[in-house]
């Protein structure tokens, strides 16, 4: 199963890798993300929201600073260019630390990843980035439209239903990634 090429618009990536528009911009800004630039916008392929995807993944499960999120973009970038059209189902990223210890690895699913991506593809089509300045002519019907389509869509949920959701996802948000620590046995 190989993505669509798609070239989006930061706004249109965000919404796609169900993330802020400002967490998205904060990692390019940083410069872990390195999207190419037209007309004053970065653009985003598909391996380019690949990365992003691998690091909010990195991000939410390890909690990494932005520094490791760079070094482990730049690694990851290398390889994800190599394989392009087999994708792996994991990918491992190891430390070198000095010295004579054991390095760090990590391992990524890939595979899960990318089919996230393919699955949530369709929300750039519903977050499409207006032009500055004057609106396109129907915008305001075209609005109108979508907004109709999402009161149906939303008929038969309650207030009560909407706060319990609301509640639940902020309480999801607060939780900490959980670290689990394995052994595995060694031959010396």
């Amino acid at each position: 199963m190989r993505m669509q090429n798609v070239g989006l618009k930061l706004k249109q990536a965000s919404a796609v890798l169900g993330v802020a528009p400002k967490d998205l911009q904060n990692l390019v800004q940083s410069k872990v993300l390195l999207p190419p630039r037209r007309d004053a916008f970065y653009w985003f392929d598909n391996q380019l929201l690949l990365e992003a995807k691998v690091a909010f993944y990195l991000k939410d499960s390890l909690g990494t600073s932005i520094e490791v999120l760079t070094r482990f973009a730049k690694a990851l970038s290398a390889n994800l260019k190599e394989a392009q059209e087999t994708r792996p189902r994991y990918v491992w990223l190891r430390s070198r630390p000095a010295g004579t210890r054991e390095p760090i690895e990590v391992r990524i699913p890939l595979r899960e990843l990318a089919k996230e991506l393919d699955d949530q593809l369709p929300q750039a089509a519903i977050h499409q980035d207006l032009p500055r300045g004057r609106k396109r002519p129907g915008w305001k019907q075209e609005f109108a439209n979508r907004l109709a389509v999402a009161a149906n869509d939303l008929s038969g949920v309650t207030e009560s239903q909407i706060m319990s959701a609301i509640r639940g996802r902020r309480a999801a948000r607060k939780r900490l990634p959980e670290i689990t620590v394995g052994s595995s046995a060694r031959s010396a």
